[in-house]
């Protein structure tokens, strides 16, 4: 790499925009592989992140192109330590970050909605007021509790018998009421 003076400030503004350019077309063509590489590894191999090391590395080089030291060694030192101290300052926001997780488990997916299964629940409810208690009992024991005829007949101390036309008598009501709800 041929040197490019330090004068860049002398010559006016477009003397300063052009070295500028010029460096910085410099820094690309000798320095793009051996930086890429270094970031490469201090990224762990993150392509993308090492693409924006270099690209920031190398905006940071324009914005002070009229301090740096032209000389190969010095500018490979200040470019390698700029990349190091952005790749550094990258995984401690990462850290600072809360850990971003993946959304293929079913944990982390959103809920189906309810509202149908809610709304059903209300009127069936509503329609449940207006059963003698009798048959309420017997549907909240088989179910609602999930009891077979036998447990709940047991638990309300009657025969299965009863449990059964009760149960029959109920979902009769039920159905004629839940029938009306819905034509209202």
């Amino acid at each position: 790499m041929e040197a490019v003076g330090r004068e860049c400030r002398f010559g006016g503004e477009h003397r300063s925009n052009e070295l500028s350019e010029e460096l910085i077309s410099l820094l690309y063509k000798d320095f793009r592989e051996t930086l890429f590489s270094q970031v490469m590894y201090l990224t762990g191999h993150d392509r993308q992140w090492t693409e924006d090391v270099v690209q920031e590395t190398l905006i940071r080089a324009w914005q002070h192109s009229d301090t740096l030291n032209r000389e190969p060694g010095m500018l490979r030192g200040w470019l390698l330590t700029v990349a190091r101290r952005i790749v550094i300052d990258g995984w401690r926001n990462r850290r600072a970050r809360p850990q971003e997780v993946e959304l293929d488990s079913s944990e982390n997916a959103e809920t189906a909605d309810q509202t149908e299964q809610s709304l059903s629940a209300l009127v069936i409810s509503e329609a449940l007021r207006y059963l003698d208690s009798k048959y309420q009992a017997v549907i909240y024991e088989t179910y609602l509790t999930g009891h077979t005829v036998r447990e709940a007949a047991v638990i309300l101390g009657i025969p299965e018998g009863t449990v059964k036309s009760r149960l029959y008598a109920a979902m009769r009501t039920l159905r004629r009421s839940l029938g009306e709800l819905g034509s209202r």
